[in-house]
């Protein structure tokens, strides 16, 4: 499991950060158990939907991207255009269920990448990023594991292979009760990691808003038990905004959430910010966020919200993940280095 580093701050004064990562992968049921047959992507014919207004606003995306997004030429043309003309960068996110070689039991233990033997991730990530580079032109050098799953030997993995940032981390969130990793200790702040040279992790920003938040992950848990629940607790610590767990992504939050979240991230000191969802969700049915066409406009609707809030109301800028991590080494961000017990 990944031990989040010294977290890397930035001066009061420093413009916020704002990097958008899109999990881009192929549609499925997510109701159902996951299955290596499915492995359509239809929704990439409309994710121009979503890159014209990444484009309105300046940004440049980060698509990370799995097997049957990197080996299918109705994803790979679009991506490809975005990526050609500098108006997107190409990472990878491993799906193991659908990424060679299948030998591993399909089951949700093994949908997390890091549950699996270190020598089947490395080759599923290997291949990953060899397909990608054929498709594309380029190796990636950013990554995020499939459903958050970084484990105990990713980041050997991610070393060996070349990669530059890590966006793995999914703050607060405990999957653990799913054999998952567990981030419920972990803040939003980027932070370094590795043994031979220096990655960044760049966690996907979420965190508790309220007058109760100091109380985090513990006391969420607590008043969201199942007790506090039929007892109406959970709902009136809800209504009330005592207690919320946000997490910067269109889906399950509106906007006045996600800037709720950021206001208290920024209060907090945090200047770097990801923003995040999945690439099915440009189309109706692709995603349980996204059912019909007026949700798909409520849905952008609540991005370009967000992205004027940020841009206009906070003077944020946008940057690829791998442009922060020039950034903070530019800033002499780079003595944080992880102590052996971190590692």
């Amino acid at each position: 499991m990944l031990a989040q580093g010294a977290p890397i701050r930035l001066p009061a004064d420093t413009r916020p950060v704002l990097t958008v990562v899109i999990h881009t992968e192929e549609e499925f049921d997510w109701a159902k158990p996951h299955d290596r047959g499915a492995t359509t992507v239809e929704h990439m014919r409309h994710i121009g939907r979503a890159q014209a207004l990444f484009d309105e606003f300046g940004i440049v995306p980060n698509y990370v991207i799995d097997y049957p997004i990197a080996s299918q030429q109705a994803s790979i043309e679009p991506l490809r255009e975005f990526a050609d003309s500098g108006r997107a960068l190409i990472g990878a996110h491993l799906h193991p269920w659908v990424s060679p070689p299948h030998d591993e039991e399909v089951s949700a233990f093994n949908s997390y990448p890091g549950n699996l033997p270190r020598a089947l991730e490395a080759e599923k990530l290997r291949r990953l990023s060899d397909r990608i580079e054929r498709s594309f032109g380029a190796p990636p050098r950013t990554y995020l594991a499939g459903r958050y799953g970084f484990g105990p030997n990713t980041a050997d993995i991610l070393e060996d292979l070349g990669y530059e940032v890590d966006i793995s981390p999914a703050v607060p969130i405990d999957f653990s009760s799913d054999g998952g990793p567990d981030y419920s200790a972990f803040t939003s702040d980027p932070f370094w990691f590795g043994k031979r040279r220096r990655l960044l992790g760049l966690p996907g920003s979420g965190g508790y808003v309220g007058a109760l938040r100091e109380g985090g992950t513990r006391l969420y848990r607590r008043v969201t038990s199942p007790l506090m629940k039929r007892l109406r607790v959970a709902g009136v610590v809800a209504r009330l905004r005592l207690l919320e767990r946000i997490r910067l992504s269109p889906e399950d939050y509106d906007e006045a959430e996600m800037q709720r979240l950021t206001t208290a991230l920024l209060a907090d000191g945090m200047r770097v910010f990801v923003f995040s969802f999945h690439s099915p969700s440009v189309m109706p049915g692709g995603t349980p966020y996204v059912r019909s066409a007026a949700d798909l406009e409520r849905f952008l609707g609540k991005c370009r919200r967000y992205f004027e809030f940020f841009f206009r109301r906070l003077n944020g800028v946008a940057m690829t993940p791998l442009q922060v991590k020039s950034f903070l080494e530019s800033e002499g961000r780079v003595a944080a280095w992880p102590t052996e017990q971190s590692q």
